[in-house]
Formats: C-alpha cells, structure tokens, sequence
C-alpha cells in the first residue's frame, strides 16, 4: 500500500483524543531523511497534534544520516549531530512538545574498549541531550524474518560486554531491541551489569511470523516465561507499545479500515497488561514506536487505546506509565 492510500486507510477511523489533559511523554519514536521518505519535526508533529498532551519525546536511533567519510565507526555520530540540529528549534523554551528532549544513539559496542571516543563524539554531538545508546540485536535462525543483526548471541559476546561496561562512565543507558527468544540474553546482560540501565524496547519483541505464526500459543508462553524473568532485575524498565511492528505478526493494516480504540485496547491488553502487571508502572513506560507502528493504527487512536485500556489503574500509577517512568530513565 502506497503512502497516500495508507493516509486514507487511517483517515477511516478517526476520533477526538479521549482525556486531553493528560501528560504524555512518547519515550519511543524516530525521525529519519532517507531517500524517498521523510519523516521529521513537521510529520511527526502532525501525527501527535490530535489532541492529545504530548509535552515531550525520546528520538530512538534508526540509522539515517550517518556521516559518508571518516571512519567506519564514528559515522553513526553523524545521526545524533542531525538529531539534535532539526530538534533545536522544538526545544526551545515555550514549545508545546520538546521533539527529542532526549537522544538514543548508535554506537557499536562490539568495538569494546576502543568504543571510547565514540561515546564522548556522540555526547558532544548530542549538546546535552543524549541519554542512551541502542544496539539492535533482533536476530533468528529464520532469515527470511527481518533481522536487524547478523551475531548470534550478541549480548553475549566478550566485546560488546567490554563496550556495554563503558555506557555507566558517561551515564547512559542502553535500550534493546531483540525477540522473544533472545530475552534470556538480555536479562544474563542485567545481572552482569546492575549499575547499567536497561530499557527494552517494544515488550520484547513476541514473534508472529514465518513459524512463530503456526505456534503462537508456545511464543506467549516462552515470552511470559522469559519477562518474568528479566522483571527480577531492578535495573530493566519496559517499553510497552511497538505491537504493529511487522515481524510480530499482527495484520491490522489489512483490515478494511484501522480497529476503533475500543477494539484497539482489547487487542493491546494480554500482551501490554501483561507488561506493566510484571514490571510495574514504575516500570513501565507506554510508548508510540512512530512512525513504524503507523502501519497499523494513527497516533490519536493509539493513544486513546493506551488510556482506555489502563483506565482502571490510578491516577499515580498512570502518571507513572504515561510520563514518569520514561521522564525519570531518560533524565528528562
């Protein structure tokens, strides 16, 4: 489906944003210029201009504008640079929404000890507001699912372990992209690092594609097992949110027209639930994954499902998994 048919496809469901007063954090989305498709301050705005009470973001690294010369491993500085200056103007005082109040970058830590220097160019390049740095490491035996690594085990690895211990001196945190079966990994990586926070993106990413389709009772199973798990290290907060995302099976976007937030909220809740029942709202952090997560659902309605699934929580606990939380991990 091509863009402007998408448009349409979204504008079939369209609501007014449900409890406008409530402050939001967006802990997860990107902004990226790559050739033929741009989405920057101006789009994302768009999307999050529904009503609703966005105050500030978290940009997530996405690999878009590296550097095209110097070495190898300082190109991904050349995203953060172009992060914070197309966010520099949505930061100043007075905006409704500060856009990339805090940064996640790339920096390859399976360089080890010589990760270094990367990390002080991207701090520098971040004037002030890189908080974190992301290693995708989705990564199955199944390559015709999309993969975003190709090193088994890489939380496991000697090196990045050298480069990971690196992330504390310079007070960043380190968020992960992985699948349900790689959790385990995750959490070895926690245990050995409890000074080191850990975010883990999109609940852990639940496959449902390919085989993981044909077994989704033995995936929720595994996933609930491997979360349960993880929940015991004090040190790991969870974003909840990213379900759209291609690789966890769920085919919204083929519908005849994008599920209400009442029907939406339904559909969140066993996996979301789940989440914030095992980490807690303290914890938790609910999050957009925009614009990938636009695949299935606008940011309006999305949010309202958000609200109307933790309508029965408290108002701190929902403080909690709609600002705190992310505000608090993200220094912000």
């Amino acid at each position: 489906m091509g863009i402007s048919r998408h448009l349409e496809w979204l504008n079939k469901t369209q609501e007014k944003a449900l409890e406008p007063g409530l402050e939001i954090c967006d802990p997860h989305h990107h902004l990226w210029n790559f050739p033929g498709s741009r989405y920057l301050v101006e789009e994302y705005l768009e999307d999050a201009g529904g009503g609703h009470n966005i105050t500030k973001s978290v940009f997530v690294e996405c690999r878009t504008s590296y550097r095209t010369d110097g070495p190898v491993e300082m190109r991904p500085v050349g995203e953060t640079e172009f992060i914070a200056s197309v966010t520099e103007k949505a930061n100043a005082p007075g905006s409704r929404t500060k856009v990339a109040a805090g940064i996640v970058g790339f920096a390859d830590l399976m360089l080890g000890d010589k990760v270094s220097p990367v990390l002080e160019a991207l701090v520098a390049a971040g004037k002030g507001r890189l908080r974190g740095i992301r290693n995708m490491n989705c990564w199955d035996k199944d390559n015709q699912i999309e993969l975003w690594t190709d090193i088994p085990e890489l939380l496991m690895q000697p090196a990045f372990r050298r480069g990971f211990a690196k992330l504390k001196s310079y007070n960043l945190s380190f968020d992960a992209w992985l699948f349900h079966t790689q959790i385990h990994e995750l959490t070895s990586l926690a245990r050995a690092f409890p000074d080191t926070t850990i975010v883990l993106d999109h609940i852990g990413g639940p496959l449902g594609v390919r085989a993981y389709a044909e077994n989704r009772d033995e995936v929720i199973k595994k996933w609930r097992k491997n979360m349960a798990e993880l929940a015991k290290c004090p040190n790991v907060v969870v974003k909840v949110g990213g379900l759209a995302i291609k690789s966890l099976g769920h085919e919204w976007h083929l519908l005849p027209a994008p599920l209400s937030s009442e029907k939406l909220a339904k559909e969140f809740a066993p996996w979301y639930l789940y989440c914030i029942e095992t980490f807690g709202p303290k914890r938790s952090m609910l999050e957009s994954n925009y614009p990938v997560d636009k695949r299935g659902y606008s940011y309006t309605v999305m949010w309202n499902a958000m609200k109307i699934m933790t309508k029965s929580f408290s108002k701190t606990e929902r403080a909690d998994l709609f600002y705190n939380t992310a505000v608090k991990t993200y220094r912000i």
